[in-house]
């Protein structure tokens, strides 16, 4: 059979395609793939603390019990069981059909995307915030705000001065990805009241919130004014993010909708990983395995701010690299002294054998160029220690190549 292939590509790709651009982050994970780099640059749960013999127990277990139903088409809106489960150890009253479970928290930010956000809808965001939400919502066509924030949270002035027309607030209080900033209790408090003022939806993001080191975080947003926010959760930092599993919980205003936008999307979350999922969390197994993923983060980022003391030289912030002290989560916020680069640091800290993210793309914009990610929690504390001096080695000749 003879084919003819047209001159040109018959596909014309919908006007939203251009909004639509690759993750910084994958792209700068493709350089940690050349041998001997330490990369500090995923956000990637570390393997350790994944349950794998207590996944392959519910594995035989589902199928033994349950094989049909567990392989079989699902309701959209969750396993029932499991909803339950989400809805007993959430920190304030939920009732379990306000629940749905997602392919993941991220899907979570693509239906709220879809349900919430028409072309050109004003969408309020921390600055910084989470790449992968901005990504979300970038097809919808929306107008993209920045608050201004501090390591206290949202501004509420400048949150007050932006918020007329706007869809919702898009926040991480606990250990924010990037920054690892906690928002405080006083400002929470002050956001929601605020928020409830003006008549402003907030959809809370809260992947990291469980992974406290020395105190739990204060009580979510979505505590203070259920009907007033969208909340966001997620297994993947507690138990393995290859299973693609997380949760919305909505007031009954929107739930609908994004359970409707969750069935032209994919029909149902896997049966058969939120029935593992649902056997793993039996007999209180997360009260007993969450404790072991935070010993180990903690002992890594002390490793991290240990190495960063130890290596990085000492002067002025207008120096020297400084940088936060994350009270949970999975990352540390750094800054270069006046006139550098995270994006021109990056070659040099490849070549010394290191890979961080620069923090510019987490802006939604007006991006600081001298901002960078570290992620702590993938390395072993002695990867730790190699690429803390190798990024100190970076940045000695970094500063030098600038005096020339």
């Amino acid at each position: 059979m003879n084919t003819v292939a047209p001159s040109t590509s018959p596909w014309r790709l919908a006007q939203r395609t251009k909004r639509m651009n690759p993750s910084v982050i994958r792209e700068i994970l493709k350089l940690t793939e050349k041998p001997g780099i330490v990369s500090f640059a995923g956000g990637l749960p570390s393997p350790k603390t994944f349950p794998v013999a207590e996944f392959e127990a519910a594995c035989a277990k589902v199928l033994r019990d349950d094989p049909q139903a567990a392989l079989q088409y699902a309701a959209s809106e969750g396993f029932g069981p499991l909803r339950e489960m989400v809805a007993a150890m959430l920190p304030w009253p939920v009732d379990p059909a306000r629940i749905l479970i997602t392919t993941g928290s991220q899907q979570g930010l693509d239906l709220v995307a879809k349900v919430l956000v028409d072309a050109g809808s004003k969408v309020l965001v921390e600055s910084p915030t989470y790449l992968g939400a901005v990504m979300a919502f970038m097809p919808m066509e929306p107008e993209i705000v920045s608050v201004v924030s501090d390591d206290q949270g949202v501004d509420i002035a400048d949150l007050q001065a932006k918020a007329s027309g706007a869809r919702f607030l898009y926040a991480l209080p606990n250990f924010q990805n990037p920054s690892g900033r906690t928002m405080s209790e006083q400002r929470r408090a002050a956001l929601s009241q605020a928020a409830a003022s003006l008549g402003l939806p907030i959809v809370e993001d809260n992947p990291y919130g469980d992974l406290w080191f020395d105190e739990a975080p204060p009580p979510p947003l979505t505590a203070r004014n259920p009907d007033g926010c969208i909340y966001l959760g997620s297994f993947s930092k507690v138990l393995a993010p290859g299973l693609r599993l997380g949760f919305i919980v909505a007031p009954q205003a929107v739930y609908p909708k994004l359970l409707q936008a969750k069935q032209a999307a994919d029909l149902h979350s896997p049966g058969f990983n939120q029935r593992l999922i649902a056997e793993v969390m039996k007999n209180g197994f997360l009260e007993r395995h969450v404790p072991t993923i935070r010993a180990l983060y903690k002992s890594q980022r002390d490793a991290m701010l240990e190495a960063l003391a130890r290596e990085m030289p000492v002067g002025d912030p207008d120096s020297t690299l400084t940088w936060n002290k994350p009270a949970g989560g999975m990352f540390l916020w750094a800054r270069l002294p006046s006139g550098m680069s995270a994006v021109d640091l990056l070659p040099y800290a490849i070549e010394q054998g290191v890979a961080f993210v620069p923090g510019a793309p987490f802006y939604a914009a007006d991006g600081d160029p001298r901002t960078l990610r570290l992620s702590f929690v993938t390395p072993s504390v002695a990867e730790i220690e190699r690429g803390v001096a190798a990024l100190a080695r970076a940045f000695t000749i970094y500063s030098k190549s600038l005096k020339r």
